[in-house]
């Protein structure tokens, strides 16, 4: 019995992850929340590989410091402005789904004003980026 019990629950935990979704049609509460959430994972992911970028084209370590304090305040704000912006849904089952789309929106927005940052460093004159 306990045996069955283990070998089952690889599956249980796999069904529980949501990796058997379909986030292109979710039909329940559940499925919207872990689709949301991967969208956010996906949008992090790529704000973390930009960042990265930016923070290699850098060559000065002053402006690499500035930027990694400017990102800590930024992430800071994003999940704070996002406790806010979805309190009246705390409690709800539809909370993870608006607080991750929160996350998701202003992540990407960020993502692309650290993709502006790379843009200008491969041409200072035009934004007067640091390099």
């Amino acid at each position: 019995m306990i045996r069955s019990l283990l070998l089952a629950l690889p599956l249980v935990l796999f069904a529980a992850s949501g990796a058997d979704r379909d986030c292109n049609n979710p039909m329940d509460q559940s499925t919207m929340n872990i689709c949301a959430d991967k969208d956010y994972q996906a949008a992090d992911k790529k704000l973390n590989d930009v960042y990265s970028k930016v923070m290699t084209a850098l060559d000065d370590a002053g402006y690499r410091a500035k930027l990694k304090t400017a990102q800590r305040a930024w992430i800071q704000y994003r999940d704070t402005e996002c406790t806010f912006e979805v309190a009246e849904n705390e409690g709800g089952s539809i909370y993870p789904l608006v607080y991750s789309g929160c996350l998701t929106r202003l992540t990407d927005a960020r993502t692309k004003e650290l993709q502006t940052y790379l843009a200008c460093f491969k041409d200072a004159d035009k934004c007067g980026a640091p390099q």
